[in-house]
């Protein structure tokens, strides 16, 4: 059985696919084990265990009967999930997410409040998920 993996569903998917395709493996050593651009599913595996599955918004809706409901709030809203990856370096993940379709939500900085050494930055994937780079 697998661990509890997120499965982030994507209005953008092949947007999505090629950002995460791009940035697992040399984030997380993830692999894309099924899944192509044109979806409507894809996931990544680390040692046989997801690591993360994208899948289409529009089949999800589907599949429960919630298509004519809308994808999105209509107003700006606080975020009510975000990604964290662990990394050597989080400057160089962060130009690596940005080079691949992530749009920056804050820059990366120290931040000795939330513990000894650590430093984050924080993006958004081309879907507009939170995602935050972390070492410490």
């Amino acid at each position: 059985m697998d661990a509890p993996y997120p499965r982030l569903l994507v209005t953008r998917f092949a947007d999505c696919f090629a950002f995460y395709r791009a940035i697992l493996p040399p984030l997380t050593g993830a692999t894309l084990v099924k899944g192509a651009p044109e979806g409507p599913y894809a996931n990544w595996d680390v040692a046989d265990q997801a690591v993360l599955v994208l899948y289409d918004r529009s089949a999800m809706a589907a599949t429960l009967g919630t298509a004519d409901l809308p994808a999105r709030p209509t107003a700006p809203a606080q975020d009510t999930s975000m990604l964290v990856f662990r990394v050597d370096d989080v400057d160089a993940a962060l130009d690596l997410c940005l080079r691949h379709g992530g749009t920056p939500a804050v820059p990366a900085a120290d931040r000795p409040e939330w513990g000894p050494n650590l430093r984050t930055a924080h993006l958004r994937d081309p879907d507009g998920h939170l995602v935050e780079l972390q070492s410490y």
